[in-house]
């Protein structure tokens, strides 16, 4: 897997990327080849599918929810490839909230996003995934450590629930927080970004009153991320704690994902 390859624009899945080659804070890098991130892979091409399948991965992670995958469609299917749903949002959490986003006025969204709010619910769901679901997070990580890699995790954008995802697996092989960030923001690169969609029913359509408003829902921003670290840090009070006690890991699962997943 050439870094080239790695960092391909595909046609019809968004923000495709290998995290290989982050730095680790004791000098090591992330192999390159064994984790990638993306959007869903329900508009893949027959091209995009057939890069996929060339990847030789292991395991698809998709962590959308039902009605996320009724929405944007299944993914497509990658022969040999193993399809794990882990769900880490609520499908009844937000429904409306989301049929708003679609469907709503432009007085009805500065309701509910206007004055800070539609950042304040982002920084809420980041510390919520932290706290709320730490059974699939560790469930992940062991997947990781026993038989996965390489794997592709993915949510509908790849870039919160799937973003925090790969955070939390960089923390435990030891990526520097500098280097997770700015793999996170990444995703606020033009041709990686999801594409919002608006209902015809709305006459606001997508006026830029309305796309600022919507901004928050579909920025990566380091304060989501941090708001994430910050969680750990006055749950468990550090790092090494929350991956020991929050997510269940011994030094034997570490030590295992670490060989599987870092340069000698």
């Amino acid at each position: 897997m050439t870094q080239e390859s790695a960092e391909k624009v595909l046609a019809g899945v968004r923000n495709f990327r290998d995290v290989g080659g982050l730095p680790t804070v004791d000098g090591r890098r992330v192999r390159r080849g064994v984790l990638f991130r993306s959007g869903h892979l329900a508009h893949a091409t027959p091209e995009d599918a057939a890069f996929l399948g060339g990847l030789a991965l292991h395991t698809v992670f998709d962590f959308r929810n039902d009605a996320d995958r009724k929405l944007d469609g299944p993914d497509v299917a990658l022969p040999g490839v193993r399809n794990v749903n882990i769900p880490l949002s609520d499908p009844a959490d937000g429904a409306e909230f989301w049929k708003m986003v679609r469907d709503g006025e432009l007085d009805q969204l500065q309701t509910i996003l206007g004055d800070g709010l539609g950042a304040e619910r982002m920084t809420t769901s980041y510390r919520t995934m932290i706290t709320s679901r730490t059974a699939e997070h560790s469930r992940i990580l062991h997947a990781l450590a026993e038989d996965s890699v390489p794997a592709l995790m993915h949510c509908a954008a790849g870039k919160d629930r799937a973003g925090l995802s790969v955070a939390i697996t960089l923390l435990a092989l030891g990526v520097d927080r500098g280097a997770i960030e700015a793999d996170y923001l990444l995703s606020n690169d033009p041709h990686r970004r999801y594409k919002v969609h608006r209902s015809a029913k709305s006459k606001a359509g997508m006026s830029a009153e309305v796309l600022a408003l919507l901004a928050p829902l579909f920025d990566a921003r380091a304060a989501y991320l941090h708001a994430a670290f910050t969680t750990i840090d006055e749950t468990w009070g550090d790092v090494e704690t929350y991956l020991a006690k929050g997510l269940g890991l011994t030094d034997r699962t570490r030590t295992r994902l670490r060989s599987r997943m870092l340069e000698s």
